[in-house]
Formats: structure tokens, sequence, C-alpha cells
């Protein structure tokens, strides 16, 4: 990782440790938009976040798919809601075009539009606060000029979903592999919140006693979290190949190891927490049920493990 990239991580963490308290999380994702619109602001202003992949002749950053990678794990580790998913999807889909909208783009890049990606219209990120849509139809986008938004409740409150429906479109490009960009983007979110989640564990056992006790003393329990960490390690290495060398081979390898290996660290998270990790003043069911959506977004990892099976045979 380059040097400009780790200090790119170094200030994304700096701003979340800042402005994005648990407490902090929760009043955002029960907020009107569903995020905070000053942290948003800020990681606009003084990261850049919105504007890593556009390039610096149409007002972005000319960053990579790596840049945003950083960011989206590092607002993955708290859980952040903002909007920078979708958004920053959205600005690949218009630099698909023969001749990009630039207005959009800079609005975009800038952090003073949101953007969204119809993958299924019936979950679409930030679907409801969006201001550019980009719809995604076999191997072309499509752009939603106008559209209805619906936004519906999900298991996870910290992920803003909405149901669209377009009502007037227009042709915009070939789809340059939207879904599998998608996929990694959403595989580093996840590393970022597995490994919190873990992080979380491990400093919870080493508080709660019992017989006497740390229960992180217990041997079983220090074998069960020494498997957490190779899962998410090892998920880890399979997402930051995908994002050095992106395919479609790449990306649905992404997208199973890391839901996969978040799925099971949350769910060993709220054994090892007990009782307390289902109650709605702890953070643990929040990265349970972030780990179970997030599966299941952009298509569960059952659907690409077929798209592996039919690679291989």
């Amino acid at each position: 990782m380059s040097e400009e990239r780790d200090l790119l991580r170094d200030t994304v963490t700096a701003l979340v440790d800042k402005h994005a308290s648990p407490e902090a999380v929760r009043t955002a994702m029960e907020s009107e938009r569903g995020y905070d619109e000053g942290l948003w602001k800020l990681l606009c202003e003084q990261v850049g976040a919105a504007a890593l992949v556009v390039p610096e002749e149409l007002g972005g950053a000319g960053g990579e798919l790596g840049d945003a990678a950083v960011v989206l794990e590092e607002l993955g580790r708290h859980l952040v809601p903002t909007p920078l998913l979708g958004t920053t999807l959205t600005e690949l889909a218009l630099l698909a075009a023969d001749e990009p909208d630039t207005d959009a783009l800079g609005a975009l890049a800038e952090g003073t539009s949101i953007g969204a990606v119809v993958f299924d219209a019936d979950y679409v990120v930030n679907g409801d606060i969006a201001d550019v849509v980009v719809a995604v139809d076999g191997d072309a986008l499509v752009r939603w000029t106008t559209f209805t938004s619906e936004p519906i409740t999900t298991m996870d409150p910290t992920r803003r979903l909405a149901k669209l429906a377009a009502q007037e479109t227009a042709p915009l490009a070939a789809n340059p592999a939207l879904a599998d960009t998608a996929a990694i983007l959403l595989a580093a979110e996840q590393i970022g919140a597995a490994t919190h989640c873990l992080d979380l564990t491990v400093a919870y056992t080493k508080d709660r006693v019992q017989f006497g006790r740390p229960i992180g003393s217990f041997q079983a329990l220090k074998h069960r979290m020494a498997d957490m960490y190779v899962e998410v390690q090892s998920a880890r290495a399979v997402v930051n190949d995908a994002i050095a060398d992106p395919s479609p081979t790449s990306a649905a390898l992404a997208r199973v190891a890391a839901s996969e290996a978040f799925s099971a660290v949350a769910a060993e998270a709220v054994q090892m927490h007990g009782g307390i990790a289902i109650t709605w003043e702890h953070d643990i069911q929040l990265y349970f049920k972030r780990a179970h959506g997030s599966a299941q977004l952009l298509g569960p990892p059952r659907d690409h493990l077929r798209r592996l099976e039919a690679d291989l045979f």
C-alpha cells in the first residue's frame, strides 16, 4: 500500500474517531436522511471521499478503486452511515458514457448530490435520498431521469435502502461490469466491519470476569478468537487481491470470502458477549444485522458461488 493511501486511511480514521462515536452513529441512522450530513461534508471537503474515482480533469481527485475501498473499509469499521458507496458507483457509471455529464459528476464529487445505482429496484442503497440514479440493465446502463422512491424497513438500520420505480429513462453507456466493482467495494466495507467486530469481542473478553478471571483467559475462548482472526485475515487477503486485480472471478471470490467471514465473526461475537449482545443498547447486535444484511445485498454468496462454478466447469 502506498504512503498516500496510508495517509488517506489515517485521515478517515481520525475523522471517524472524532465524529462517529456509537452514539453519533445511532443518531445518524435514525435521522431523516439516514446519515450525518456534517460528517459527510467533512469527508468530502477534507478527504475528498466522494471525488476519489473521478478524474482530475472532471473535478475529481483522480484516484483508483483501491482509494475508495480504503475509505469504505474505515467507514465500515464503525458502521458509519454515509452515501459513499452509492455515490461512487454512480460516478463510475457516468464515467462509462462517451460524453460524461460533467455537471452531475461535479456535484457528486463535491458531495452536494447523492448517487444511487439500481441493481435490484426493490433494494437500492441511498435510493430515497438520491439525486442521480443509474440502473444496470444487463450489458447496458440506463439513467433514470425521473423516478419515484419509497423507503423500506430492513433488518439493518445502519444501511438506508429504498424501492425505486422509473418514470423516464435515457440510455447511458455500456455496462463496465459495475456489479463486480460494487461487489469489491462492498467486500472492503465488510472486512472493515468484521475487523472491528472482532476487536470489540477481544476487548469485552478482557473486561468480562467470571470465576474470578477475565473470560478471555479461558483457553477455549482464546482458540475461538484465534479462529475468528484467521478468518478475517484470510478474507482480507482475498479482498486485497480483488482490489489490486479486479475481474469477475476476483470480485465473486471477494464477496464470498468477506460475507462468510463477517457473518461467522458476528455470530461468534454474539455468543461471546452473551445476553448483552442482543440488547438494543449494545453495538454487537448492529454488527450482526449489518453482517447478514450485507451478505444479501447485491446477490447472496450462493449466487457468486454459482458464478465461480460456471467459470470452472
